[in-house]
């Protein structure tokens, strides 16, 4: 139910800002960007993990429509390709288990900007996001054996997505450096998942509530103008 309230503050957060009248802009900028995820899964009953770290790279199509007060607004469309996935933590050291998934994401966000646009600006992005997963790999040591049940439940063990769809709510911040070929940003964000990949089933002994991905993202993002 959190998630739920959180998704409905979140978007009512990103629609107004977005929605605000100020002085009008007319900036679109498109590039590229490259990062790491850090990445784990919330499992009911619950898997104990590492974190997983896994890259991701896409396009971005940035839109300023507007500056309010000191405050530039707009919207920003991306396409990434990015790789989540879990790795299981094993006391036995000599049994290792890892899921790679590799997703194609689209997140839609509100785009808040705040400083000097010649030298530098702080940034707020923030809104909903969609994926679809694209493939999954699993990873076994050469003496697995999922009998043993090493983290208390075994039914993840070679049981491929049943959801390919993924949505949830993506946030976070950086800076935008301007250059005189275009813009750099480093940003950081957080992806809360509100899908699972698996049927959550309450009723089942033989499947998860909840396995939603959490993912924690740091990028490097380049933007050149096309119209200002």
């Amino acid at each position: 139910m959190n998630k739920y309230i959180l998704a409905i503050l979140f978007a009512g957060i990103s629609i107004t800002a977005a929605a605000q009248v100020g002085d009008p802009r007319s900036n679109l900028s498109v590039g590229g960007s490259i990062g790491a995820n850090y990445n784990n899964v919330t499992f009911s009953p619950t898997i104990k993990q590492k974190g997983y770290v896994a890259p991701t790279a896409g396009f971005t199509l940035r839109y300023i429509s507007e500056k309010y007060f000191s405050m530039l607004c707009g919207v920003q469309l991306e396409l990434n390709y990015s790789q989540k996935g879990w790795e299981e933590n094993i006391t036995d050291n000599t049994n290792t288990y890892s899921r790679s998934m590799s997703y194609l994401e689209i997140p839609f966000l509100a785009h808040l900007a705040f400083g000097n646009e010649k030298k530098g600006q702080f940034f707020v992005n923030m809104g909903p996001q969609m994926g679809y997963l694209l493939s999954e790999k699993e990873k076994f040591s050469s003496n697995w054996d999922a009998s043993n049940r090493p983290n208390g439940v075994n039914y993840q063990y070679g049981k491929m997505a049943d959801n390919k769809l993924d949505y949830g709510l993506v946030g976070g911040g950086g800076i935008d450096i301007p250059t005189k070929i275009g813009n750099f940003l480093l940003e950081g964000r957080y992806y809360l998942g509100l899908s699972g990949f698996y049927k959550n089933d309450k009723s089942s002994t033989t499947n998860f509530e909840q396995s939603s991905n959490n993912t924690i993202t740091v990028k490097l993002t380049y933007l050149f103008n096309l119209s200002k």
